[in-house]
C-alpha cells in the first residue's frame, strides 16, 4: 500500500499536501495523526507544526490476492488465483496442486477461510461487496451435489407426505438449496433452528 508522510502548519494542511503527491481523494485514503502540532509561546515561539501519515487503501480484489499470497507463504504451498468482480460480489477462484488442503470436510475449511478473508477486508477496504472463494471448482461441485440433495429430498416428501429434514447447512447452501425446488409447485422449504446449527425443512404444500 502505498503511503506518504507529511508536515503542515494543521493536521489538515498536511493532509492536503499528501492527497496532493498522492494523487487520489480523502475518500481513498487512511489517515493516521502522527502529531497534532501545537502553538507556541504567544502564537510563535516553540510553535511545533503537525505531521500525517496518508495511505491509499488497496483495491479489495488485489488486497484478496495479496492476502491468500500470505497464507499460501504462511502454510509453504503454492496457490493461484484469479479475481472476477460484479456489482455484488468478488468471486476469487484458487488454484494450486496443494490447494485442496484448504478446502476441508463438507468445505468447512473454506468457509472459514472465506470468512477471515471478508473480516480482514473490511477492515481496510472501503468496499461492501462480500468476497466468495472457492477452490478448485470445489463450490460448482457442492452446488451440483446440493441440488440432487433437494431434488431427492423433495421426491421423498412427496412419495411419503411426510417432512424432511436436510443436515445443517451454512446460509450460502441454504439459499441453494431453496432456490433449487422453488418452482416446484408441490413442495416448499423454510428453515429452523439457531447457527451453526440451522437447517431446511422441506414440506409437502398446503
Amino acid at each position: 500500500m502505498k503511503s506518504v508522510e507529511k508536515r503542515g502548519k494543521t493536521v489538515e494542511e498536511a493532509v492536503n499536501l499528501a492527497l496532493q503527491e498522492l494523487g487520489v481523494g480523502r475518500d481513498a485514503v487512511s489517515i493516521e495523526v502522527l502529531e497534532e502540532g501545537a502553538k507556541g509561546l504567544f502564537g510563535l515561539l516553540g510553535s511545533r507544526g503537525a505531521r500525517v501519515r496518508v495511505t491509499v487503501k488497496p483495491e479489495k480484489g488485489t488486497f484478496v490476492k495479496g492476502l491468500l499470497g500470505d497464507v499460501a507463504r504462511a502454510l509453504g504451498i503454492t496457490l493461484f488465483s484469479r479475481v472476477t468482480e460484479t456489482d455484488e460480489y468478488i468471486f476469487v477462484e484458487v488454484t494450486g496442486s496443494e490447494a485442496g488442503m484448504l478446502i476441508g470436510r463438507h468445505g468447512q475449511a473454506l468457509d472459514s477461510l472465506q470468512y477471515l478473508i471478508n473480516v480482514a477486508a473490511q477492515r481496510v477496504c472501503d468496499d461492501k461487496r462480500r468476497v466468495v472463494v472457492d477452490i478448485e471448482g470445489y463450490r460448482k461441485r457442492r452446488e451440483e451435489v446440493l441440488r440432487r440433495v433437494a431434488e431427492r429430498a423433495a421426491e421423498k416428501v412427496k412419495r411419503t407426505g411426510k417432512p424432511v429434514v436436510l443436515d445443517p447447512m451454512p446460509p450460502h447452501e441454504r439459499r441453494i438449496v431453496h432456490l433449487a425446488l422453488q418452482k416446484d409447485e408441490t413442495v416448499e422449504t423454510h428453515s429452523e433452528g439457531e447457527e451453526p446449527y440451522r437447517r431446511i425443512v422441506i414440506t409437502s404444500r398446503r
